[in-house]
Formats: structure tokens, C-alpha cells, sequence
């Protein structure tokens, strides 16, 4: 009996010696692998992150609550960050549950030791252990980011709880926690609160939006952040992490591979293509993505995020040209100095003229802001600047883009909303330039994040990204449309007698206040917005090339339509040909078939003020040579004549008669016309004859002609100077 009792205690020692040195080692093993955690966190790689904390948590006791609370809250944080909404809610309320356990273990304890010291003290008059301060502040911090993150799951009743409950405690505990009881959390609280309970409203009051899935476009990874692409918008750039993404690792902040930017092209029938990789040195083994185009589609700015092993990892926008059917090697594009915040996001003003980009550098409102920045092309004028309120608030506004009216749309989760980022439009008052922002509602908002949109030209249809309906966090792409009376006005930018001019901007001014840039896709067309009741003037420029104005006046419409201009530029450096310009037989009387094109000519020296032109004729090579050079100089005089009797100053104006010594040079619009002619060609008599004789005549037309040639481009701009000449050699003399 003796024998068993001593080989019993033996063994329970055994046990009870095991049992510790598991809990040791269990220790150990959970220690490293908060280090680990935190090692990956501070670099921004969550998804790494969160499976040490999750390892460090299951290895932790369930009686050590206080660890056990601060390794779940720490969990917590990663799994929100990579969008895994669901097991962030159960980590932080399991976090919330172990610390609040532990601060009670504790304030019981001291109440009863105060209580064996003290039989009278009572436990409500002892003041919080600096332990308990702590676990004060991690809790007010948790709920709040609880709120936010069941406001995003649609649990809208359990978030109206906690955003009230963050509210009331705020009020208490602002004394001892004022870093966490801040103005900017009880707004993102209030917010909240406000968003949690209209989203049921929402949901019963849709907009006129109607929404479609994708599937083509989407994978079975994040597809999201697209931009719509090209003359005709039928080409979809996105960010992807698809498998088909380049290279082989995984990302430690998502888990899934780097992002790339893929593209699609719409054919004919309106059917969009297989996804492909965007051609070129875009795309790396590293992320790239959320990328935007320069109005005249010659370059693609976007964010990338390099990797260093020892360093966190920022975004940082980047620029590339396109050549062809390829985009260049990126160049990295210096917003500011600063390399300890994020620069991502871009998006550029209708105009051209600004960078719009998100970044958390400090001065903003919180969170991440929309921040913009002077550019020419690609090259950065001046200092960034931040687009302030209302737009801007204590929580994150991200992912910006325009419509080619000037609406500023973005996402946020600072704004009252659905949940998780919503999608708003920014508008500007002409007269006051005040933004006034406005939550775009039900159904293109939803309790998840919806954010990154992309339009058809001035179209309210094309494409956003969502996490809706995807238990894994991960987004997917869907196009939207919504039905509305648009009238719009679309123009072509050309050379006279040639092609589309891709560098040309049309200035836009409507006695409405309006004042817009529009730059010209590569067809040489600009599509903008106009509003009824308004009268417009159209200016169409290019370097290089005479000013061109149209007019258009606006009446109230309920249907919607699109009014069609034309703007051809007179080259400055090469002669221009005046179309319809007739003489009678063998005479230089002018017919009346050419006073449209006269006309059209005197419009366009008051267009240009300060223009003096040589206007030229020319005949073919039949006839005197004598005869053709008088009868050119009378025809050349002729026309300016009329032009002087329509009120075109006579000094402004050369009249000269070339007769067939200058015969036309056939260029490439006039050889697509003629399949017997090319480029290049010289209709001298020599060539004429030379051809067979129903191909004469159409090039002895081609020598019959009118044109201008610009002389100056200064006329009557330093009269203002000349006439104080005189004034100031008369104070000498004096």
C-alpha cells in the first residue's frame, strides 16, 4: 500500500512537472510569435501578421486574459486591414471579452485587499490602476473599430450599439484617454451612427442605377479599381491579383498574389475580350494597380508598392507613356519629400492640369485625405495641397476619379454610409467653387466597400468594384448604369485639308459661368456636358495653328441630344488651301457660289486679330505663262477686296498671283483621294502629261486654287507701345 500511494505521488509530480513545462514552452513559443507578428506588422504585411498573432493567441492560456485580450485585439486589427470582416468582429470581441474579464479580475482583487486593510473603504471609490487605464483605452479604441467593422457586415443593430455605446463612454472617460477620445473619432462615431441607421432607408428607396455582375472580367482573386480607356472607351484597365498575376510569390499583406493591371478590349458587339496582362514593363513581380489616363490618353499614371525586407512598405505613384500597343517603364513621380506616407490613388482633372491623389501625410483630417497637386503632362508645377472639408474627413477618402464634367467622385468611411467605404460625388458651385458631397445610395452602395469607379466619357454608366456578396473580403468588378437626360456636344480638332490634331484644347465658356479646358482624345474629338438655356463659345486651339471659334445657344429639351461641331485649324507655317473659291471663265470676277467660303475666311482673320496673311492664286499650266501670273495677281486681288469690303484691314492683307508657277505637292489626304497620286507628288506639267488623259484634268483642278499663308502673328500688338513714342521724346526735349 505504502508502494502505491509513494508511486501515485510520484507520478502526479511527473504530471504536474510536464504540465508546467508545456505551459513554459507554450510561452516561448507564443512569445515568438508576437515578435514574429509585430516584425511583420510593422513592414504592413498583415496577412503574415495576423496568422502569428493568431498563433501567439491559441498558445496563450485562457486564464492569462489579459495576454489572451491583447494578442486578439492586435489579431483583430490585421484581419480588418486585409478585409477579412468576419473574423476581425469575432477577434476583436474576443478581445474586448478578455480584457474586460481581466480589468474586473483585477479590481476585485485590489478590493479586496483594500477591503482586508479597510473594512469600510468601498470598491467604487478606488481610482483605476494604470493596468486598468489601459485596458480602458483598448476597449474604447475596440468598440469603436467594432462598430465600424459590424457596419460594414450589415449588422446595422449590433453597430448602432456599439457606435452609441463609444459615444456615451467618450464623454465619461475624455479626461484620461484624450488621444482616443478625440473630436475626429466622436465624429467618425456620430457618422456612423448616422449611416447605420439610413441604410435600411436606402435599401427601400433605391436610385434609378441598375447594376450587373462581370463574370468574363472577374476571377476568383481581387478584381477591382478600373479605368475605362481609349477614343471610343472600349478598352477596361483593372487591378487584379488573379493567379495569371507575374510572378510567383505571395503577398504578405493579402495572401494572394502581387497585384498587376490587366486590360480588356470591347469588339463590335459590344463583347468584352479575355483578360490579359497590360503589354509592356508595366507590370513586376510587385504590386501595381488602381491606374488613371491623361485626357489625351498619352500616359497612364498608377500606385506602386515596392518590397525591402528591412523597411515598411509605401505606395508611391508612378507614370508610364504609351507607344503603340505598349506602355514604357515606369518613372517614378516625385509628389514630395516625404518618405514616410503613402502616395497612391491618381487621378487627373478633367483639365490635365491637377494630380488628384490619396495620401496620409500629415496636415490632413485623418485617416487617408484626397490631396492634389499642379501638373504639365506628366511633370509635377508646384506644392500638393489637400482638398479640405467636405469633402475630406476624419476617416479615409480614397480611390478618386472625375466624369468630364468636373463631379469628383471618391469613396469614404467617414461620410455617413452603408458601411465600409461608400461612394459619393463631390459637385462644385461655378460661382462659389464650394464642394458639396452627396452619399450615391442604394444599389451601387452596399454594407461592404464599393469604391473605384469608372466612366464612359460623359455617359453616367461604366464600372465600379465591390467586396459585396464575397465572404473572403475580396472585390470583384461590375458595371453600373444610370438613365438620364444628357445633352452633350461633341467636336473634332483637325488641320485644314488634313488630319486630326491629338495635341489640340478647346476652351468651353458659358455665360452660366462656365470655363472648362478640353483636351482632344487621338481621334482629334473632345465630348463635354452643356446645360439648357445656356450660350457657349467654342475656341479650338493647337501650337502651331490659327484659333477657330464656334458658337452654340442651348433651349430647354426633356430628351436628351448631342450637337456636333467642327473645328479645322489653319496651319501658321504652311499654305492654306480655301475650298469653294470660283471665278468667272478666263476672268477674275468672283461667282456667287464663292461667298460661303469668303465669309468663312473673314471669320477667321477676326478670330485672329493679329494675323497678316498672303492670300495666293494659282492656275494650271495651260496658257501663257504671262497671261496665268496676270490673271492669278487679279484674281488674288479680287479676293482681297472682298475681304476689305467686309472689314479686314488692307495691311493685313497681300495679294499675290503665282500663275502656274507653283504647282500643288500632293499630300497624303489628297493621295488617298486619287489612287493614281502620292505623297509627295509634284503636279508640274511635266508629271500631267506623263499621265493618261483622264487623269490630267482632276490635277489641273488640283493647280487651280486659292490659299492663305500666314505672314505674322504680332499684327496691332505693340500699337499701345508705339503711341507713347512720341509723349515720352516730347518730355525729353522739354
Amino acid at each position: 500500500m505504502y508502494k502505491v500511494v509513494i508511486r501515485s505521488l510520484v507520478c502526479c509530480f511527473s504530471i504536474l512537472q510536464s504540465l508546467n513545462l508545456s505551459i513554459f514552452f507554450s510561452s516561448c513559443n507564443a512569445e515568438n510569435s508576437m515578435k514574429k507578428g509585430d516584425q511583420y506588422y510593422a513592414l504592413g504585411e498583415y496577412y503574415d501578421a495576423a496568422a502569428e498573432y493568431k498563433a501567439a493567441y491559441s498558445k496563450t492560456a485562457t486564464k492569462m486574459r489579459e495576454k489572451r485580450g491583447e494578442r486578439a485585439l492586435k489579431m483583430a486589427d490585421c484581419y480588418a486591414r486585409i478585409n477579412y470582416t468576419a473574423k476581425a468582429i469575432g477577434a476583436y470581441q474576443n478581445g474586448i471579452r478578455y480584457t474586460e474579464k481581466a480589468m474586473a479580475d483585477r479590481q476585485k482583487a485590489m478590493a479586496g485587499r483594500q477591503k482586508a486593510t479597510t473594512p469600510s473603504a468601498s470598491a467604487e471609490g478606488l481610482s483605476p490602476s494604470p493596468e486598468d487605464s489601459l485596458a480602458q483605452a483598448r476597449i474604447l479604441e475596440a468598440t469603436l473599430r467594432l462598430a465600424r467593422l459590424q457596419h460594414k457586415n450589415g449588422d446595422y443593430k449590433e453597430a448602432i450599439k456599439n457606435y452609441s455605446r463609444f459615444l456615451e463612454d467618450s464623454k465619461e472617460l475624455y479626461p484620461m484617454h484624450p488621444t482616443i477620445c478625440t473630436p475626429q473619432n466622436d465624429t467618425l462615431a456620430t457618422n456612423g451612427l448616422i449611416g447605420a441607421r439610413q441604410a435600411t432607408l436606402m435599401k427601400q428607396k433605391p436610385t434609378l442605377h441598375t447594376i450587373k455582375k462581370e463574370p468574363l472580367l472577374n476571377s476568383r482573386r481581387a478584381d477591382f479599381s478600373p479605368a475605362l480607356f481609349g477614343d471610343d472607351w472600349d478598352q477596361l484597365y483593372w487591378t487584379t491579383t488573379r493567379p495569371q498575376a507575374t510572378g510567383d510569390d505571395l503577398s504578405g499583406i493579402t495572401g494572394t498574389k502581387y497585384a498587376d493591371i490587366f486590360w480588356s478590349k470591347k469588339d463590335d458587339k459590344g463583347k468584352w475580350s479575355s483578360p490579359e496582362k497590360v503589354e509592356g514593363d508595366l507590370n513586376t513581380e510587385l504590386d501595381e494597380g488602381a491606374c488613371c489616363f491623361t485626357p489625351d490618353g498619352k500616359a497612364m499614371f498608377f500606385t506602386y508598392c515596392a518590397a525591402d525586407p528591412d523597411y515598411p512598405r509605401f505606395a508611391q505613384i508612378y507614370t508610364s507613356n504609351r507607344s503603340d500597343a505598349s506602355w514604357s517603364k515606369p518613372q517614378l513621380v516625385k509628389i514630395s519629400k516625404d518618405t514616410l506616407s503613402c502616395f497612391a490613388h491618381p487621378a487627373i482633372s478633367p483639365d490635365g492640369e491637377w494630380l488628384y491623389f490619396v495620401s496620409d501625410m500629415p496636415g490632413g483630417h485623418g485617416g487617408k485625405d484626397i490631396w492634389r497637386i499642379a501638373i504639365s503632362g506628366t511633370n509635377i508645377l508646384g506644392g500638393v495641397e489637400n482638398v479640405g472639408a467636405p469633402i475630406n474627413t476624419p476617416g479615409d477618402e480614397v480611390f478618386p476619379t472625375f466624369r468630364p464634367n468636373g463631379d469628383l467622385y471618391f469613396s469614404s468611411d467617414g461620410h455617413p454610409g452603408m458601411g465600409g467605404l461608400d461612394l459619393f460625388v463631390a459637385q462644385q458651385d461655378t460661382a462659389t467653387h464650394a464642394w458639396s458631397v452627396k452619399n450615391l445610395g442604394y444599389p451601387m452602395n452596399s454594407a461592404g466597400d464599393d469604391f473605384g469607379m469608372t466612366f464612359e466619357g460623359v455617359h453616367n454608366r461604366g464600372f465600379f468594384s465591390t467586396s459585396r456578396g464575397d465572404a473572403r473580403g475580396w472585390d470583384h468588378l461590375m458595371s453600373f448604369e444610370c438613365p438620364e437626360v444628357l445633352q452633350t456636344v461633341k467636336g473634332w480638332v483637325y488641320e485644314k485639308d488634313g488630319y486630326e490634331l491629338p495635341a489640340g484644347l478647346v476652351h468651353m465658356i458659358g455665360n452660366d459661368g462656365t470655363n472648362q479646358k478640353l483636351s482632344v482624345r487621338g481621334d482629334g474629338s473632345f465630348t463635354a456636358v452643356i446645360q439648357p438655356h445656356v450660350d457657349y463659345i467654342f475656341l479650338g486651339t493647337c501650337k502651331g495653328y490659327l484659333n477657330h471659334v464656334e458658337k452654340l445657344s442651348i433651349d430647354t429639351s426633356s430628351v436628351s441630344r448631342e450637337f456636333v461641331l467642327q473645328f479645322p485649324l489653319a496651319s501658321i507655317s504652311a499654305p492654306v488651301l480655301v475650298r469653294n473659291v470660283f471665278y468667272e471663265f478666263d476672268s477674275a470676277a468672283l461667282t456667287e457660289n464663292s461667298t460661303a467660303a469668303l465669309d468663312s475666311l473673314v471669320n477667321l482673320l477676326n478670330e485672329n486679330p493679329n494675323v497678316t496673311i498672303e492670300l495666293s492664286a494659282h492656275c494650271d499650266y495651260r496658257g501663257n505663262d504671262q497671261y496665268n501670273e496676270r490673271l492669278s495677281q487679279r484674281r488674288a486681288e479680287s479676293v482681297v477686296n472682298y475681304l476689305i469690303a467686309h472689314g479686314i484691314a488692307a495691311d493685313r492683307l497681300t495679294p499675290k498671283g503665282y500663275g502656274e508657277s507653283r504647282p500643288k505637292v500632293v499630300k497624303r489626304r489628297i493621295a488617298e483621294q486619287y489612287d493614281f497620286l502620292h505623297e509627295g507628288d509634284t503636279l508640274t506639267e511635266a508629271f500631267i502629261l506623263a499621265l493618261p488623259e483622264e487623269q490630267r484634268e482632276p490635277c489641273n483642278a488640283l493647280n487651280r486654287r486659292t490659299e492663305f499663308r500666314v505672314l505674322r502673328t504680332t499684327y496691332g500688338l505693340f500699337d499701345s507701345l508705339q503711341s507713347k513714342q512720341p509723349a515720352q521724346e516730347a518730355t525729353k526735349e522739354d
